[in-house]
């Protein structure tokens, strides 16, 4: 029980501390595309770490890993408030993605090797959702009431060392599953066999993760609205998607289906951002069913959940990295009317992908070779 309270705290604070400096961006720098470098620098480092996490978390266990993301949480929210330089904040948001990559992946592979884990992981990504609308609001609201851009980071700084205190004093011991850690796989073999397996779910990771990171981006620039003003509308998002993480969670629902669904509706409702911010809800509230869809379905796929979790944070924070960036420089050049368009239409491509690697599942077409 002490694990699962790290857990839960561990990724509300974490995910607070990340969005802290959003309803401020555009004070950190001028333009589109630099404050775009800022947004993705966090899913950069994130990216990096989430895979050598997970594949570590199967073979050793995720106590230490998930301690060192707390701790390294920690720093960056020291470097974030030292409030100098652009180059200074993207190394902390740098930092501070390598955290949470060591912290998600560690925690989520501890999460899906638990018998609950349907249950456990809706909380999880439910406080994972709170948390972004808690630094969102709170950092806004600071923002504006105090005039001071980095109260917010200095609350949820403090914050995250609750949870840091917690999981040092849990054993190593306190953090076992019905799962025997995957001690003599082949990494490689088993990371490429995995890869190619589930291909297009990765892919619709990348893309319908990504999308809501460059809604998120482009939208302080774009509104042109207060920051506690854009830290309410960008919430909207965050807590649609807790609230249909719970609700979709305690369902049974074939996971293809529903995720080639969900992109269709997030294509129409990322282009409707265009012209209204309730287009936010309906983006969060599908995201949140796209991804329990998509765990749910790795739940089932094997022992190695380690590995999954590597894999599936990884397609996530890749693109989060990557399309934000990709999407805020199109902003930059050929207007917002267009970088929409081309966001909403990377879904319509998922809804068109998503059952190939399904298909390959049940023909037994993929092979190690």
């Amino acid at each position: 029980m002490r694990a699962l309270i790290t857990l839960y705290l561990g990724i509300f604070s974490v995910m607070a501390l990340s969005n802290t400096i959003i309803p401020d961006l555009a004070s950190y720098a001028s333009g589109t595309a630099v404050q775009g470098q800022i947004f993705s620098a966090y899913f950069l480092g994130a990216f990096l770490l989430t895979l050598p996490a997970g594949i570590a978390s199967d073979r050793w266990g995720p106590a230490y890993f998930i301690r060192a993301g707390l701790l390294l949480t920690i720093v960056s929210g020291v470097l974030l408030l030292l409030d100098s330089s652009v180059y200074i904040t993207i190394f902390a948001r740098l930092a501070e993605g390598v955290g949470a990559g060591l912290f998600i992946a560690s925690a989520m592979s501890y999460i899906n090797s638990r018998p609950d884990h349907t249950r456990a992981m809706g909380f999880f990504l439910a406080l994972l959702n709170i948390g972004l609308i808690a630094g969102l609001i709170i950092s806004g609201l600071a923002s504006k009431v105090l005039s001071y851009r980095s109260a917010g980071t200095q609350l949820f700084l403090l914050v995250s060392i609750i949870p840091f205190i917690i999981s040092i004093l849990t054993p190593v011991s306190g953090w076992k599953t019905t799962i025997p850690l995957s001690v003599g796989i082949p990494v490689l073999k088993n990371l490429v066999y995995n890869f190619r397996k589930y291909f297009w779910l990765w892919f619709s990771s990348v893309v319908l993760v990504g999308i809501t990171g460059a809604v998120t981006a482009m939208y302080p620039q774009f509104s042109g609205n207060s920051p506690d003003l854009i830290g309410i509308q960008i919430a909207a998002m965050s807590g649609a998607t807790a609230i249909a993480i719970l609700f979709v969670s305690h369902m049974k629902f074939a996971p293809i289906p529903t995720i080639k669904i969900a992109a269709l509706i997030s294509a129409a409702a990322v282009i409707a951002a265009y012209v209204s911010s309730w287009a936010f809800i309906v983006i969060g509230a599908f995201a949140g069913i796209i991804m329990i869809a998509q765990l749910a379905f790795l739940a089932d796929a094997g022992k190695e959940q380690g590995t999954f979790m590597g894999l599936f944070n990884t397609s996530s924070y890749l693109g989060m990295t990557i399309i934000p960036f990709f999407i805020t420089f199109i902003a930059e050049h050929l207007g917002f009317l267009t970088a929409f368009l081309i966001t909403g239409s990377l879904c319509l491509i998922v809804a068109g992908t998503i059952g190939f690697c399904i298909q390959c599942r049940v023909e037994k077409i993929c092979t190690l070779s």
